[in-house]
């Protein structure tokens, strides 16, 4: 494919009905990679991150930062279209000793997402809030299809929460959630995915707080985040390096001070999270949330009080 028929199917959501079309995008635009680049730019801080540029058909654009250790190429994309599915369907069988099929599960997930969010850089500067916005959307589905391929039962909607006084409800309100995980008509988890967590965060920490005092419950809330970084500009014409957008402090803050978020889950997750105490206790790397803890949110007591009006579904 051209990178603008890449371009062109990326834009609609509709291309990426099921994980197969993610994957095969994937390696289709991986293949273009391989030739059809104007450039590859060396981040100038953290060098393992690289930055594409496009050719004039894709108006000379930068992509957002790319982690090339996590990053599949057009080699070594085979293990996405040939491994990806068979581990994710054993992941609950994963331990963690088992690193190299944890890896597929994380490299693959990052690849097929940044794929998407790469070829979207390409569009004109003026669609930038659309390219935001889809590649957001197809990164919410992505999430739930991997879910649901679990045989978890997984969706997207309005929870309608009972406020609870004196153990009376009282009346409903409702809140919007990316992430809804049921079972047996309970509610088991709830939370947010987002490609960043910049400018995300605080309303993800804020919905568990409001979520636990109006319904007096202790329904887990999660976040599943793609990255933390952003591309800037250095001293140096035409030279970049990242930008973390992480915020450490207001993490650190809404944890100790508000509540503590029951999983922090990243793709590509940032040293500060594996080195720091306390983020290393509340944050870790995506594997853990589809090898460990989604199984043991399922085992736990739900919540059958409130109801789901969807607004999308996998």
């Amino acid at each position: 494919m051209t990178l603008n028929e890449l371009v062109r199917y990326a834009s609609d959501k509709s291309n990426f009905e099921s994980i197969d079309k993610y994957i095969a995008f994937a390696r289709q635009y991986l293949d273009f990679a391989t030739t059809g680049l104007q450039a590859t730019i060396i981040s100038q801080n953290e060098q393992h991150y690289r930055f594409w540029q496009y050719k004039d058909e894709g108006f000379f654009n930068i992509t957002r930062p790319i982690n090339s250790n996590l990053m599949y190429d057009a080699a070594t994309s085979r293990v996405i279209a040939d491994d990806f599915l068979r581990v994710l369907s054993a992941a609950h069988d994963l331990d963690e000793t088992d690193t190299a099929n944890r890896q597929v599960l994380c490299r693959s997930i990052y690849t097929m997402q940044q794929c998407i969010g790469a070829a979207l850089d390409a569009l004109a500067a003026g669609q930038s809030n659309t390219a935001r916005k889809i590649n957001g959307d197809l990164f919410e589905r992505l999430i739930r299809m991997l879910i649901a391929h679990l045989g978890v039962d997984c969706t997207t909607g309005s929870i309608s929460v009972p406020v609870v006084v004196d153990g009376e409800e009282q009346f409903r309100m409702s809140y919007q959630h990316d992430l809804i995980i049921k079972e047996d008509g309970e509610i088991k988890a709830i939370g947010g995915v987002k490609t960043s967590s910049k400018d995300r965060i605080d309303k993800i920490f804020m919905d568990k707080f409001l979520y636990s005092k109006l319904t007096e419950t202790a329904l887990p809330h999660i976040a599943i985040f793609l990255n933390d970084v952003q591309r800037k500009n250095t001293r140096i014409p035409n030279r970049y390096g990242i930008n973390s957008t992480f915020l450490p402090g207001h993490f650190k803050g809404y944890t100790v001070k508000l509540n503590p978020l029951d999983g922090v889950y990243y793709c590509d997750i940032r040293p500060n999270m594996q080195t720091d105490t306390l983020l290393k206790e509340h944050i870790r790397t995506i594997d853990y949330f589809f090898c460990v803890d989604l199984w043991q949110f399922i085992e736990q007591q739900g919540e059958t009080r409130a109801t789901i009006e969807p607004t999308g579904n996998v």
